[in-house]
């Protein structure tokens, strides 16, 4: 289990300085492996945290206050609406159980939600035509509402931010560096409504594989921040796509 976790935070986090999205995306799933889905969006919110203020002190300075602030603020607020639906939603009853022989499966409200989100971010990774769309500068703080609100029901924020910030007109290092800050305030935001809403003893208890995610996260920002301007990175993503689809399908026919 630990080598398995460590190794996909190490390549999740390398894929995510250059993409501006795919820890939350790839780390959410296999975590959800190990521990309830609502927990493993919780712990993957602090790696996502940790690794984003270490990249911050990588490349921080390239950040572009004026768009920081235009897209980060909405995505705030955002973030508090979606951390209270997820709170919400993981009080539900479960939908049905099913059994398969001597094994009894359950299928929640919460692992519905987050299997169908996980498919349609992994779809949009596969589909050309979804993967390069582009929204106007206009749409920018609508854009944070909604990039902040997934960011913080199901922690996949960053293919909507990637997708309204990539009009602005900023560098490859502005365009890099400001979706680490806004991730890091949307972040800031919804940990402390998971903290207080879920139990924190489940979280804590979970702290062996939290710490070697982070630190394997950290190793990946840093090795691809050395290596940024080589950004192969088509096959992983593809790969990493259909992986998500396969555990997403698991979750939501209450298999994991």
């Amino acid at each position: 289990m630990e080598f398995f976790i460590g190794l996909t935070a190490f390549l999740a986090s390398m894929l995510t300085l250059f993409s501006g999205f795919g820890l939350g995306t790839i780390l959410t799933p296999v975590f959800g492996l190990f521990v309830p889905i609502h927990i493993a969006v919780a712990l993957t919110g602090v790696v996502h945290l940790l690794n984003n203020l270490f990249k911050v002190s990588l490349l921080g300075k390239h950040a572009s206050r004026k768009y920081a602030l235009a897209f980060g603020l909405p995505s705030v607020a955002g973030g508090l609406l979606g951390a209270w639906a997820l709170a919400r939603v993981s009080d539900l009853e479960p939908l049905y159980r099913w059994e398969w022989g001597a094994t009894i499966h359950t299928v929640t409200w919460m692992k519905l939600l987050i299997a169908v989100l996980m498919i349609v971010f992994a779809l949009a990774e596969l589909a050309p035509f979804l993967k390069s769309y582009r929204f106007a500068r206009k749409n920018l703080a609508a854009g944070g509402v909604l990039s902040g609100f997934f960011g913080g029901l199901s922690g996949h924020q960053g293919a909507l931010r990637t997708a309204f910030l990539v009009n602005a007109g900023l560098s490859k290092e502005q365009f890099i560096a400001t979706g680490i800050v806004v991730a890091c305030m949307v972040d800031l935001t919804r940990l402390p409504v998971y903290f207080t809403r879920f139990a924190w003893q489940d979280i804590a208890d979970e702290w062996r594989i939290l710490a070697l995610a982070s630190i394997c996260a950290f190793a990946g920002a840093f090795l691809g921040a050395r290596f940024l301007k080589k950004t192969t990175l088509g096959f992983v993503r593809w790969l990493a796509a259909c992986m998500i689809l396969l555990i997403s399908v698991l979750l939501g026919t209450g298999v994991i």
